[in-house]
């Protein structure tokens, strides 16, 4: 146990409080990318029947230029959400997961989301927010 208490010594006021708001700061940015998300998301996207259709209008290169961002920042929001599910950390983990996953353009991901998005708890809470928001339900095949 001295050892813990030896380890917290050496942090002052300062350092502590920087790390807390920067704490705060990624938790509020990654509750309002969720936010943003599933309100944003058409109800039928987790149905089979969903097409999606990512800046097909768009010219060549700003299309991929897009597709590869949108990629990068899906695989940031996996890493995200595996570091909220872990124990002590607060965060909405399997949403975040569940948020980067949507954005990456990967095969296979269909069961992998439909996993997480028909878990109770998750459904009921996405489609609580989309109601808040005016938005219908979520259709799952």
């Amino acid at each position: 146990m001295n050892w813990l208490w030896s380890f917290f010594q050496e942090f002052s006021w300062e350092e502590v409080l920087i790390g807390v708001g920067l704490f705060m700061l990624s938790l509020i940015i990654s509750f309002a990318a969720i936010v943003l998300v599933v309100v944003k998301i058409p109800e039928n996207y987790f149905s089979s029947h969903y097409r999606q259709e990512f800046m097909m209008d768009s010219p060549f290169f700003v299309r991929w230029g897009a597709v590869i961002l949108k990629n990068l920042l899906g695989v940031f929001l996996i890493l995200l959400g595996v570091l909220l599910s872990l124990p002590g950390i607060p965060g909405q983990g399997l949403l975040t997961i569940l948020l980067g996953l949507i954005m990456l353009d990967i095969p296979g991901k269909r069961p992998i989301e439909a996993k997480i998005i028909n878990r109770p708890s998750i459904k009921a809470a996405i489609n609580k927010l989309r109601a808040r928001f005016g938005k219908p339900p979520l259709i799952l095949d």
